[in-house]
């Protein structure tokens, strides 16, 4: 039997991230930065108002109350220049850009005139003195030029796209998302659309599959069901292994199905096939096949196995082609409020629930599906994995185990 650090080593260091594309700015979200994004120009690229008010030389409004003529108005995107003069005020609108001279604004709300309604006066009596630089975005205040406005390796999120859009980017390098197909076979298969007959079950794997890798940051291609016939699925793959990144193949290990299945794929490339000292999910096989040696993992048909090994395996290899340093999930640590038995020299991943305790903020674990290791609802219940390792086979209620993060729901 092969160490889970054996194969997920021999699987990790398949790794190999797609070439960095260039996309456009509302393309890229979720993607990782590939470039140091430079500003070019300064943000904001001129002095504007924050507010509504009037624009001033503070030194004309130090003492109060002080009168001033109002001599012009800037609209908000106005490109005529004006210049202030000393003891005069420009009305102003919010982000218009200041007249020459002025170096602060004074709000509405700082006139009397403003605060009665009229702020379109002809003059102005100020009633509160404003400082130099008040209530004014300042040339190059939130970037300057040859800062570096979004940085290799950052998540591009709403924000990242805002700056990227403030800074006259059209489009980034990103990592692109890693595309991978998922195939199911079995001849009990069928479709969702499908009623079954006796003796058939509905396809789960290729839709929970996808699922779980379009979660994990994949841009994912759902072949479906294939039937286990050696030309044809040899035909299905082949085909997969020239378009994607990964190939996911469900219920293509152990039994005769998987036997089937490896012998219609033993010419494509090295494909091992066997034990890993995990559970669930314990029989799997992975190989690098086709002519650019694609990472083909073959996983058990029971749909907790196959979530389970797609979480500890496949998951990390997808965060890794994104560019991720770290592909793996969060642990931390919890106390268990039931016993948990596991398998004898298999490192155990058990489905369970993380919640904390109000009173003393410690993490807890309720475990989760033990009664039965194939009960798909437990793990839709599941925000965790509690982590045993492969030479304990029992721990007790209340002792502390290592316990890694699955996606949030809500």
């Amino acid at each position: 039997m092969k160490s889970l650090d054996e194969q997920l080593g021999t699987v990790l260091d398949a790794a190999v991230a797609p070439a960095p594309v260039r996309v456009a700015i509302s393309e890229a979200q979720g993607m990782l930065c590939a470039e140091e994004v430079v500003a070019e120009h300064s943000l904001p690229g001129f002095d504007q108002a924050a507010v509504d008010g009037f624009a001033v030389r503070s030194v004309d409004v130090q003492e109060v109350p002080a009168t001033l003529p109002v001599v012009g108005e800037i609209a908000a995107g106005s490109r005529q220049p004006l210049r202030l003069q000393p003891g005069q005020a420009v009305r102003v609108a919010t982000g218009a850009a200041l007249p020459t001279l002025a170096d602060a604004v004074v709000p509405l709300d700082h006139t009397e005139e403003g605060a009665a309604g009229t702020a379109h006066a002809a003059r102005i009596t100020v009633t509160a003195a404003v400082p130099s630089k008040a209530w004014v975005r300042r040339t190059g205040e939130d970037v300057q030029t040859g800062d570096v406005a979004v940085r290799s390796g950052a998540v591009i999120g709403a924000a990242q796209v805002g700056l990227l859009a403030a800074v006259g980017r059209a489009k980034v390098l990103v990592h692109p998302r890693p595309r991978v197909s998922v195939v199911s076979v079995g001849d009990e298969l069928v479709d969702v659309d499908r009623n079954p007959a006796t003796g058939q079950v509905y396809d789960v794997n290729s839709y929970a599959l996808a699922a779980a890798a379009r979660d994990a940051g994949a841009d994912v291609h759902r072949v479906g069901i294939v039937e286990p016939d050696s030309a044809r699925l040899r035909e299905i793959v082949e085909g997969r292994l020239l378009l994607a990144e990964i190939v996911v193949i469900a219920g293509a290990a152990g039994g005769a199905t998987g036997d089937e299945v490896s012998a219609a794929l033993s010419d494509l490339g090295p494909l091992q096939v066997g034990r890993v000292a995990m559970h669930p999910g314990s029989v799997q096989g992975f190989g690098r096949l086709g002519p650019d040696s694609v990472p083909t993992f073959l996983l058990p048909g029971n749909p907790i196995s196959a979530l389970v090994a797609f979480e500890v395996l496949v998951r990390p290899l997808i965060r890794l082609a994104l560019g991720k340093r770290n592909p793996h999930r969060r642990i931390i640590t919890a106390k268990l409020l039931a016993s948990v038995t596991s398998t004898a020299g298999r490192r155990g991943f058990l489905r369970g629930q993380l919640l904390r305790d109000p009173a003393s903020d410690e993490y807890l674990v309720q475990p989760l599906g033990i009664a039965g290791a194939h009960l798909l609802s437990s793990l839709a219940e599941a925000n965790c994995l509690i982590l045993v390792d492969a030479d304990v086979t029992e721990v007790a209620t209340g002792a502390e185990v290592a316990v890694s993060f699955l996606a949030q729901r809500g």
